[in-house]
């Protein structure tokens, strides 16, 4: 099988697992938000922002190591014919180091999470009742670390289905045993209902780490489709290497989320500071983390499973030196990011109210939805060039702009939410997001030269598009039914950019430009 049939089957397989999975996730969520109420739903995602630092930490991007050092080996192996006991060996030599460094790493963070939940809960949280919760998370950090290796280690080789097939059986088993716990919680117990979400997502991680060990050990060792040859080579890959790799990006990853954790514990302070309580603070935050950021995030499902495919395929790219395949890949890219974040867009900006009554029975954070959609376009563009400049080895860069984005967002948050409330956060968001963007993309256009002059033309049809379809939405508002719309929005929308014929851009042009600024 062909290269870009693996990686179009992988992404497609991906894709419509993640939209599953986010499907579920976000229906879970909208029974957890109903059951537990918008008070234990804003002190819930207080804890996560405390538990994604400790996540940070015990990841150390160890997924992007795994997923480097294997589709870098692979590459070699494929080229060189290699036999069936050199890629065995290599492999095991790439899992053996990227574990090593996941342990150390998942197990330093979860004692320490553990050893200062209650300095966190009475300090930082100003909330007691938190200690049990990050108690319990703590455990999971190891399991969270190593398990991330695994999926890194098969994503190198292109076997999407298995990380699906971890996914699946992951959110199933969070459900299952949280709905269970819920059960048992007393009306208005915002302790208990905490503890039992966060309960079951550990024990789900724990099942992935088993279920991801078993798929390593029966794995072939080497991509799908893939054959062995009757070349004997010796391969390396070394804790070091993995270092070198991962630590960087790690180093990045720990600053932004400390000061984007530090960010959202300051968000409910600086809502009171504007003149609300707290039950009120933690209300509002709740409705805008628990509602409508689950929203625009959905269709993020997608962009996700192209965008973590991408960093293996730059990576080998990278490694023979073929520049043409990673310009191309780069417009295809921004083609597709305009395409499909432009129609995610304008659903939310349009059916704001709509899709909250729908999934949520609330119109409430409908305001919140419509602010966040219209960023939708920064926001997945930003995670896919993201994703192309990890592949071509820039997380350093990746890691400098990251840094300035979180440090730049805590200063807003500080400066403006006390001033205007929980606008004031949905400002920093659209400033931090831009500016990340529009750094990232510079970038990305000097290493490939392919940037944002040749961006912009790809999103000209879908903004057209869209803008006519949201005329058309507001002048027969009242006389179609809000799905039938919002079906009939999306099919107009691709009639309309995919059904005619797309003017092409010359390679030869982009080819003998010069590296764009």
């Amino acid at each position: 099988m062909k290269k870009g049939s693996i990686f179009l089957k992988n992404a497609l397989t991906l894709s419509v697992v993640s939209v599953l999975m986010r499907g579920l996730a976000v229906s879970f969520h909208a029974y957890v938000n109903r059951k537990i109420g918008p008070e234990s739903m804003g002190l819930f995602t207080l804890v996560m922002s405390v538990y994604a630092f400790a996540v940070t930490l015990a990841l150390s991007s160890v997924n992007l190591g795994a997923v480097r050092l294997t589709s870098e080996r692979a590459a070699k192996l494929e080229e060189a014919r290699a036999d069936a006991a050199s890629w065995r060996s290599a492999m095991r030599r790439v899992i053996r180091a990227v574990s090593l460094y996941s342990l150390f790493f998942g197990t330093a963070s979860g004692a320490l999470l553990f050893c200062t939940s209650k300095l966190i809960a009475a300090r930082l949280l100003g909330d007691m009742r938190t200690v049990s919760s990050l108690r319990v998370l703590a455990l999971s950090l190891p399991a969270i670390s190593l398990s991330s290796a695994l999926s890194g280690y098969f994503t190198g080789l292109r076997k999407a289905g298995k990380n699906a097939i971890a996914s699946i059986t992951e959110q199933l088993v969070k459900i299952a045993v949280t709905s269970t716990a819920l059960m048992f919680v007393v009306p208005d117990n915002v302790e208990s209902a905490c503890l039992a979400v966060v309960g079951g997502s550990a024990l789900a991680e724990a099942w992935t780490l088993i279920l991801h060990l078993f798929l390593y050990l029966t794995d072939s060792k080497r991509p799908g489709g893939v054959k062995a040859g009757k070349t004997a080579i010796k391969t390396n890959a070394t804790f070091s290497e993995c270092v070198g790799i991962a630590l960087p990006a790690a180093v990045g990853a720990y600053a932004r989320q400390g000061l984007t954790t530090l960010e959202h514990l300051a968000i409910p302070k600086g809502l009171i500071k504007s003149g609300l309580t707290q039950e009120t603070a933690l209300s509002q935050y709740g409705l805008l983390q628990g509602i409508a950021f689950p929203l625009v995030m959905f269709p993020y499902a997608v962009i996700h499973s192209f965008t973590s495919l991408l960093v293996p395929e730059m990576a080998e790219c990278h490694a023979l030196g073929d520049t043409e395949r990673m310009r191309a890949m780069t417009r295809r890219v921004y083609r597709y990011s305009a395409l499909f974040s432009v129609a995610a867009c304008g659903v939310f900006v349009n059916y704001a109210r709509e899709l909250g009554m729908m999934i949520y029975d609330s119109g409430d954070a409908a305001r919140y939805t419509l602010l966040l959609g219209a960023l939708v376009p920064f926001m997945y563009l930003d995670t896919a060039v993201d994703a192309l400049l990890k592949g071509m080895g820039e997380q350093v860069y990746s890691m400098k702009v990251n840094i300035a984005d979180a440090a730049s967002g805590l200063i807003l948050v500080i400066l403006l939410t006390p001033m205007m409330g929980i606008y004031g956060y949905l400002l920093t968001i659209w400033l931090c997001e831009v500016g990340n963007l529009a750094a990232s993309i510079h970038r990305l256009g000097r290493v490939t030269g392919v940037g944002i002059r040749d961006a912009l033309p790809y999103y000209v049809r879908p903004l057209g598009a869209a803008a006519v379809l949201s005329i058309a939405h507001l002048i027969l508002l009242d006389a179609i039914p809000p799905l039938v719309s919002m079906i009939a929005f999306l099919a107009l929308y691709a009639l309309l950019t995919l059904g005619l014929p797309e003017k092409r851009i010359s390679t030869d042009r982009l080819r003998n430009r010069e590296p764009a600024a």
